[in-house]
């Protein structure tokens, strides 16, 4: 019987990731969010009493102030999402910063560094 509930709570995460991810793109006007924003994860806990949701942000003026302009939308966002779901209660949005993205792209530069160097030996 777990399975079931698990099979539940991951297709609210997933749902929940492509609505946030939505209402980040189109609707949000905050402007110190810039940059392109792509929700990686989101997680919701077993009570939906908060979702965590793990953002990745790219080309922005200023990672910090895009984190903490979306960290203040959040009722905005978590607003926008009870009128998208309908669930009996919306949980409260806990914004985290996601660098795998960024990590993976310093891991290729410093891959594409070392590269050329072992041909030429």
């Amino acid at each position: 019987m777990p399975n079931r509930n698990n099979n539940r709570f991951n297709r609210i995460d997933e749902e929940f990731k492509k609505e946030i991810s939505n209402i980040i793109n189109y609707e949000l006007k905050n402007p110190n969010v810039t940059g392109m924003i792509s929700v990686t994860k989101v997680k919701v806990t077993t009570d939906l009493s908060y979702a965590k949701v793990s953002v990745s942000i790219l080309n922005s003026k200023n990672i910090k102030d895009t984190l903490a302009g979306l960290k203040k939308s959040a009722g905005f966002i978590r607003s926008e999402l009870a009128k998208r779901i309908n669930l009996r209660n919306t949980p409260e949005i806990l914004f985290e910063l996601d660098d795998s993205l960024e990590y993976g792209a310093r891991i290729d530069s410093i891959l594409k560094d070392i590269m050329p160097k072992k041909e030429e030996e």
